[in-house]
């Protein structure tokens, strides 16, 4: 096992951690940038590292087909290929089971995709996905899963579970690089308390180095999404990290985290950045409206990050959608903030003022104290009480 969790402070089931790994000692909470294929889109390296980027994630499915994980590895692994001395994490190619349906077949052996950028046949099975991740060298590495969205009921939600299970067999037994890199196991069931139950006890008897909630942030309520998150990092192992899938909104990570986990990745950022969405404390601010026009102000007052030191709201606009200087702009704001978050979640925990952190952030984004009912239960859970800062006015409609 290449990889040391050292949980530094509770709250409750919030923790705060050093997750050191080969690459970097990264502090959890965490948030993860998608950069699917070896970048982060407008993004150098150097600067993902100026703004405190711990963990870049790495699509397996599509840097096997370009550049290809063969020459990856020829020219030395991802970290080299991409000039990125901190740590990595590829996912399995799963995930393009659900994004890329239309295109893929899925059989006990594995599944077959139609390549969208040649449209040859792909297969992949659990041995494939996890001898290209052993040449792509990331930190930690996923293993196949068999994922369906959750908003899918009936029998095939079952079938997926169990077929995840039997899969990280196979996995194992085909990581050939244990003592470099990290497999995590991913928990599958979607919605099902019973199922994701089964799951979660069957990954942790294999003991692995850390472990995965999958399968959510596709279309399901809220109100199920956190009672899955919750469900799970109750029964996972203490110490080892959890890493929910898929989670970039803001107030999703500040609820998980209150439910203890730590890891988190999204393309949200960034592909919100794209289309001129800045994300600010009060939620976000669309810099593409005519509003911005003559708004001389930075995105965010209250950011130090170098795009609010030296561009106005109004210069944006003027870029945003137009010119690649405004999305690359929009992105640097957005993944410094989404680190700064992962910051202050980390220290005030540490701290000892995790609640305050909370209260604050809500009262930022819901100045009329319409906090979600969503949330007020998750923290109820969560043992937060949220009523002495959002009192009178938490409301209980979600």
């Amino acid at each position: 096992m290449a990889l040391r969790f050292e949980i530094l402070g509770r709250f409750n089931r919030a923790r705060a951690a050093n997750l050191v790994l080969p690459h970097h000692v990264c502090q959890t909470p965490l948030f993860m940038p998608v950069g699917t294929q070896g970048t982060i889109k407008g993004l150098t390296t150097n600067q993902l590292e100026e703004i405190g980027c711990q963990i870049i994630l790495g699509n397996t499915y599509h840097l096997a087909l370009r550049p290809t994980s063969e020459l990856i590895d020829e020219l030395g692994g991802l970290h080299k290929f991409m000039n990125w001395p901190r740590a990595l994490l590829t996912d399995s190619g799963g995930f393009q089971m659900v994004s890329l349906l239309h295109l893929a077949d899925i059989t006990e052996k594995g599944v077959t995709f139609q390549s969208p950028v040649d449209g040859k046949p792909m297969f992949l099975t659990p041995e494939e996905s996890i001898q290209i991740q052993n040449r792509i060298g990331a930190d930690i590495i996923m293993a196949l899963d068999d994922v369906v969205k959750t908003t899918i009921t009936g029998p095939r939600i079952e079938e997926a579970m169990y077929r995840t299970l039997r899969w990280i067999d196979r996995c194992i037994a085909a990581h050939k690089r244990p003592n470099e890199q990290n497999l995590f196991g991913i928990v599958q069931g979607g919605l099902d308390p019973v199922l994701r139950d089964i799951c979660v006890r069957g990954l942790v008897d294999r003991n692995l180095p850390g472990y995965a909630i999958g399968g959510l942030a596709g279309g399901e309520d809220k109100d199920s999404f956190w009672r899955v998150v919750a469900q799970c990092t109750a029964a996972l192992p203490e110490d080892k990290p959890r890493y929910v899938m898929g989670v970039g909104y803001p107030l999703d990570i500040v609820v998980c985290s209150a439910l203890g986990a730590d890891m988190y990745d999204c393309v949200y950022p960034t592909r919100t950045a794209r289309f001129g969405t800045a994300l600010v404390p009060e939620g976000v601010l669309r810099l593409k409206n005519k509003v911005m026009a003559d708004d001389t102000r930075p995105i965010d007052p209250t950011c130090d990050c170098m795009v609010c030191k030296n561009y106005s709201r109004a210069y944006i606009h003027c870029l945003v959608t137009v010119d690649a200087m405004g999305s690359q702009l929009v992105s640097y704001h957005n993944l410094y903030y989404m680190m700064k978050l992962s910051r202050d979640l980390h220290s005030s925990i540490i701290q000892g003022k995790f609640p305050e952190f909370v209260c604050k952030f809500l009262q930022r984004m819901f100045p009329e104290g319409d906090v979600p009912e969503w949330v007020c239960n998750a923290m109820e859970v969560a043992g937060i009480d949220i009523s002495s800062c959002c009192a009178p006015f938490v409301s209980s409609q979600g």
